[in-house]
């Protein structure tokens, strides 16, 4: 029955730390279909597997980057403030996306133009993988060595 109780008195702190992460998704979620200049969720609705893709490919990037957040952050506070930085890296990965793929980027996502979305995806997946590995409690990379 220890291990029981064990869990059960940590399920607060798992259900705080899960809503949380769950509420800072949503909100990133929201934010970017706000910001892209293509109307992401309409055109998901509409079948777009280019814009499906686009979005569930940087999302899955910002999610990295929670869990990362997650298993270094001391508190919520500190989840939260980390979170937008992730937040601003990810906003940072669709100006990429932007540049590399220049002029009719909205236009071709609104197409569904699959390689366009696999690119924005792509992007969004590695930023961040990038800004989830440098997340670490003090600051260190494992690659500076000691």
């Amino acid at each position: 029955m220890s291990v029981l109780t064990g869990y059960l008195a940590s399920l607060p702190a798992f259900l705080t730390w899960f809503a949380t992460a769950v509420a800072m998704a949503g909100a990133f979620m929201f934010v970017y279909a706000q910001v892209t200049p293509w109307r992401e969720v309409r055109l998901i609705r509409e079948g777009n597997a280019a814009a499906a893709l686009s979005f569930v490919g940087t999302l899955t990037g910002y999610v990295l980057v929670l869990c990362s957040i997650m298993r270094h952050a001391v508190s919520r506070t500190d989840m939260l403030s980390w979170g937008l930085v992730g937040f601003a890296v990810q906003l940072l990965a669709l100006v990429a996306a932007r540049l590399l793929l220049g002029p009719g980027l909205q236009g071709r996502m609104e197409r569904g133009d699959l390689a366009t979305g696999i690119v924005v995806a792509g992007l969004g997946l590695a930023f961040g993988l990038l800004n989830a590995a440098t997340m670490t409690p003090d600051g260190s990379s494992a690659a500076e060595g000691p």
